[in-house]
């Protein structure tokens, strides 16, 4: 077996758990327990110095970072379109793949692990709250993206088929829980996450990492 991810469950690395899974092919899938701190063990810094994930190992190459494994798995697995062929309509959903990852995903980071950017316990308090009224506003503008691709007559955010743009909705949605946000208060995308989930592919790969969709508690 010539394809492995390293993936954390609830983690980013859901985006090419879900895709490998959708390819069909078979592959490796090893889990990394971030909160016990697997990623910083030398053994895995001998993959990844970054300690991050996910990462794709395909023979003996090493391919981190999502937008880089994404891109991979798109010219390695073509008849799957996870990326469209037209240049303008990639460009669009590479730049909302972007903004999940560089824009939305940090600042889920900050209401999340508030430790990581303060020491001082009122600092992250303060850093929590400021945060995560910020994550609404942007998960206000997934619901406003799952509504333009409604209206348009597409089942998926980037056309057709399922994609990247789906399964990283997926899981910004699910971490709305731990930011104090209800996921279905974003009807359209909460749809477009039920509709995910219920593919064969993306529910193996929830399976596997065994996670629950709504983790919001209300106060």
């Amino acid at each position: 077996m010539s394809l492995k991810l390293y993936y954390a469950p609830g983690a980013c690395s859901f985006v090419p758990h879900a895709l490998l899974e959708t390819t069909g092919e078979p592959f490796d899938a090893v889990m990394i327990k971030l909160h016990k701190g697997e990623n910083y063990g030398e053994e895995y810094k001998a993959i990844n110095p970054r300690s991050q994930v996910p990462v794709l190992v395909d023979g003996g190459e090493i391919i981190t970072q999502i937008f880089a494994i994404v891109s991979y798995l798109n010219d390695r697995f073509p008849q799957h379109g996870f990326l469209p062929r037209e240049p303008l309509a990639r460009a669009r959903v590479l730049e909302t793949l972007a903004w999940m990852n560089n824009t939305v995903h940090p600042t889920f980071t900050h209401v999340f692990m508030p430790h990581k950017f303060a020491d001082d316990k009122d600092a992250q308090a303060a850093m929590k709250a400021h945060n995560a009224q910020l994550y609404k506003g942007m998960l206000d503008e997934l619901e406003d993206m799952a509504a333009e691709a409604e209206a348009k007559g597409q089942a998926w955010l980037g056309g057709e088929p399922f994609g990247p743009l789906d399964a990283y909705a997926l899981t910004l949605l699910r971490w709305g829980g731990f930011a104090g946000i209800d996921p279905t208060t974003f009807p359209k995308a909460w749809a477009l996450v039920q509709r995910a989930a219920a593919l064969p592919a993306v529910a193996r790969a929830i399976e596997r990492e065994r996670l629950q969709l709504n983790l919001y508690k209300a106060a």
